[in-house]
């Protein structure tokens, strides 16, 4: 289970010259910008896509690769990295949504929304779910890059 979810683009120029972004990572999508910056803020919205649809198809999150001057890291938007947590926690511990839920004192519905990269659920929503799956949110703040 990933620990965070940066991962690294790669970014290349193509032959019409647009700067191109792709995830090497997860082997697959790529999204372009008329500069390097906006391809990194496009790939924001990829890395997201990305972690959404891997969990909508029930694999596993890759791990993230090592960042390097020519990769760098991508931080996708905050409820996503939230809902990945979530989503890798509760595959790692093997329980039910039923179980989850109980433990919860929520609807086996609020679980499964929970676990939708597509529904909003509160940060503190997740927090507590995390906590009784053995985990806890921790937020590091850095510069921009």
């Amino acid at each position: 289970m990933p620990d965070t979810y940066d991962y690294p683009a790669e970014i290349e120029r193509d032959e019409d010259g647009r700067h191109v972004a792709t995830f090497p990572d997860f082997g697959w999508g790529a999204t372009d910008g008329a500069t390097r910056d906006e391809a990194l803020a496009e790939a924001r919205d990829l890395l997201r896509e990305l972690i959404a649809a891997t969990m909508r198809e029930g694999r596993g999150l890759p791990e993230p690769s090592r960042a390097t001057k020519r990769r760098p890291l991508v931080v996708p938007p905050v409820p996503i990295a939230l809902k990945a947590a979530l989503y890798e926690a509760f595959r790692k511990a093997g329980v039910s949504q039923r179980r989850l839920a109980r433990d919860l004192d929520v609807a086996e519905s609020e679980v499964r929304r929970m676990l939708n990269p597509d529904h909003a659920t509160k940060s503190a929503t997740i927090d507590r779910a995390l906590r009784r799956l053995g985990k806890r949110v921790s937020v590091t703040v850095g510069e921009a890059a």
